[in-house]
């Protein structure tokens, strides 16, 4: 499927006709703001990452029209306001990738990724960043986040030289929990010493060029049908059933459902 600049042009102009359309006399849009937009387009874009995550074409093209409505909407908000409206958030952004491409818009030569990552955040700190680590949301979930810094300080070098050193710090933040186990102030402790081992094993993920959280998602599903499994032929309650006839079945749905 392919269509011309100007069918694609047209189709975008036709959302914003209907955004029009429907701020002016939809009496569910009239009423939204920015911050009741925000939690609805949270949600449409951890939509879009299950449908990625499932590899579905059609659904992630009709995520991705739900998110490119939501910024029209927010875009019409700022118009309405005086702030901002669509034309000007996208210059800003045209403005912002040429500047920050310089290998592509100017003469400086860069030859791999890494190598236009790492300029890149030299540019954020030279338009005015205090730090490598400033722009990261704060509402970021927490592993995303961990991953994004670890990224980001690995670019200005502060960063592991192999993949072995990693594991041993995995392995020391794993020992330092078990020592603090049992403690008086145990409770304290070990929720220090998880997330230290947490973000070590988040910094090991990334030296094996795996996705911490698209491996824990994986868990999760497998988890999921494993124990839905359980409930589909257990034949009883399972407030009535024993650990090991849970067990037993638990056992029966791996060799069943990934074979």
């Amino acid at each position: 499927m392919k269509h011309s600049r100007e069918e694609k042009m047209e189709a975008f102009g036709r959302l914003l006709d209907i955004m029009d359309d429907l701020r002016a006399n939809c009496p569910w849009d009239k009423k939204q703001t920015f911050q009741s937009l925000r939690k609805l387009t949270i949600e449409e874009t951890y939509e879009l990452a299950d449908a990625i995550l499932e590899q579905d074409l059609s659904e992630i093209e009709e995520e991705l029209g739900d998110l490119m409505l939501h910024m029209v909407f927010y875009a019409k908000l700022g118009e309405e306001q005086g702030a901002f409206d669509i034309k000007t958030a996208l210059d800003r952004i045209c403005a912002k990738l040429i500047r920050r491409h310089p290998h592509i818009y100017s003469d400086l030569k860069l030859d791999s990724a890494e190598a236009v990552k790492a300029n890149w955040e030299k540019l954020k700190l030279k338009e005015g960043k205090d730090s490598v680590l400033d722009g990261l949301p704060t509402s970021l979930p927490a592993m995303v986040k961990a991953i994004r810094m670890q990224e980001k300080t690995a670019l200005v070098g502060f960063e592991w030289e192999h993949k072995d050193q990693v594991w041993e710090k995995v392995l020391e933040e794993l020992r330092e929990l078990d020592e603090v186990r049992g403690a008086s102030d145990s409770s304290i402790r070990v929720e220090e010493e998880l997330g230290d081992l947490f973000f070590a094993l988040i910094n090991y993920a990334r030296f094996e060029n795996v996705d911490p959280e698209l491996a824990l998602e994986r868990v999760n599903k497998r988890f999921k049908n494993r124990f839905q499994y359980i409930e589909r032929h257990a034949g009883k309650d399972l407030n009535d059933m024993k650990l090991a006839e849970m067990d037993a079945l638990w056992e029966e749905a791996k060799e069943k459902l990934e074979s």
